[in-house]
């Protein structure tokens, strides 16, 4: 049986100078250390994806819109948050454009406002498109940490303006990002990586903004100076929504935010006459890699979603309960869950009525390739692959194939990666590497002839 600590709730003061006044949203201590004993792993249950809530089961295809739509309730009221709304107005000034990357790339830079009279918050996109492919091409979508200037040697992109975490290694001093890590991103040697040529030589177009811009994403107790939660939901793109009623438990997080700025940079995707709409993919790594999942099922003209080692609160299943667990997730990300998923902290596998697998089905029938790595226990590759085992029901549902049936696939197997549901892990450092591009781009361009043609 695990160990449980007391739940204790505790307010916590808001950053400010004076300290005296206290933030909305109360803190749920950890109630239990993670587990990392897979003899540990107590019963659960998963829902069918393809049967409602009260318990009926779909009878066809036609009943999945609304089951489709029940599940994405259940997230934003037990999570996620509701979803923020559409702003009052998109407006994308192209800042500049030039023929980039050795000539095998357009680069547009965009900036994106929400009021018709750009007032308010504003958002960097920056684009690559390949310049010599005939036709419309695909695009992937991606957010980014520190800054689009980290992408390319490209003293034509903006230092990133958005508030950010102090990081000397990052040359980020005064929560503000500088020209130190320019172009980081091209080093081979970095644990994430941006592999434009090899992007542009496949035929797709590529873009980014620094999810800073969007919502700031301080640590946890006051360790950059904020409040975590207070100073998240107060700004950036916060700002467009008013003050919030801390009354209700389903309020818009910062990954409901994140979300919702990646749908918006795919209205300016396809507001650009070479961008194919049924070709287009969103991704991104850990906390970005849970956005891009949300963003997905939030969003249908997201075609393929390709979530990047997003561990606990993305893909990996609540209910197994290892590694990071819910109790982990609502103490030290505050701000990314609604106040409504506390209550699971205790116990998940005993309260949780609904589980990742069920937002991976919420995709279905458009594509999805989960990306795992490892050795690590925090971010459980085993909860990643059962959860896409219980959501490929979805898939069967729907006539299309689901996960390929070949069991738990071993680090670079490629075998469990079918053409609608794939899953594959790695091993080496966290974040995007060339070898998930690589898979990425290898999903993203495969073309198959029928529902039953696993092959391509």
């Amino acid at each position: 049986m695990k160990t449980l600590f007391s739940l204790v709730a505790a307010v916590a003061a808001v950053g400010l100078a004076c300290g005296a006044e206290k933030s909305a949203r109360t803190r749920v201590e950890p109630l239990h250390q993670p587990n990392y004993d897979e003899s540990k792993v107590g019963p659960y249950e998963l829902e069918d994806p393809c049967v409602f809530a009260d318990g009926t089961p779909l009878a066809s295809s036609a009943d999945w819109p609304r089951r489709r739509s029940e599940i994405l309730g259940i997230f934003a009221r037990e999570m996620y948050g509701v979803e923020p709304p559409p702003p009052e107005a998109l407006v994308c000034d192209l800042v500049n454009e030039k023929v980039a990357a050795a000539g095998f790339g357009i680069r547009r830079l965009y900036r994106m406002y929400f009021k018709a009279d750009r007032s308010g918050p504003a958002v960097d996109w920056v684009m690559w498109l390949p310049r010599h492919e005939k036709g419309r091409v695909p695009m992937i979508l991606c957010l980014v940490y520190r800054g689009i200037h980290e992408l390319v040697n490209d003293p034509d992109l903006p230092l990133c303006k958005g508030w950010s975490r102090n990081r000397k290694a990052y040359g980020i001093v005064n929560h503000l990002a500088s020209e130190k890590t320019r172009g980081k991103m091209l080093d081979a040697e970095s644990d994430t990586v941006f592999p434009l040529g090899m992007i542009l030589a496949r035929g797709c177009g590529v873009m980014f903004a620094s999810y800073t811009e969007v919502s700031p994403d301080p640590d946890k107790d006051f360790a950059d100076g904020v409040d975590q939660y207070e100073f998240a939901v107060t700004n950036g793109v916060f700002k467009l929504w008013g003050p919030r009623d801390e009354s209700r438990t389903d309020n818009i997080t910062s990954l409901g935010a994140w979300a919702w700025a990646l749908s918006r940079g795919l209205d300016l995707a396809l507001r650009q006459p070479e961008v194919d709409p049924e070709r287009t993919c969103v991704t991104g790594c850990s906390r970005l890699g849970k956005a891009a999942l949300l963003a997905a099922a939030r969003d249908e003209r997201f075609k393929v979603c390709v979530p990047n080692q997003c561990g606990g609160g993305g893909v990996c299943l609540a209910k197994r309960d290892f590694g990071e667990n819910v109790s982990t997730e609502v103490t030290q990300f505050r701000h990314w869950y609604c106040r409504a998923y506390d209550k699971y902290a205790a116990d998940p596998a005993g309260t949780l009525k609904f589980d990742q697998h069920l937002l991976l089905a919420a995709i279905a029938p458009r594509r999805v390739l989960v990306q795992g790595f490892g050795p690590n226990g925090w971010m459980d590759t085993k909860g990643e692959y059962l959860a896409c085992k219980a959501a490929s029901k979805a898939w069967e549902f729907l006539s299309l194939p689901g996960l390929p049936d070949v069991g738990y696939p071993d680090y670079y197997d490629t075998s469990a990666i079918g053409p609608c549901l794939g899953y594959v892990r790695r091993t080496e450092a966290h974040g995007i590497s060339a070898q998930d591009w690589q898979w990425l781009l290898d999903f993203l361009l495969r073309k198959w002839r029928n529902p039953s043609d696993r092959e391509g």
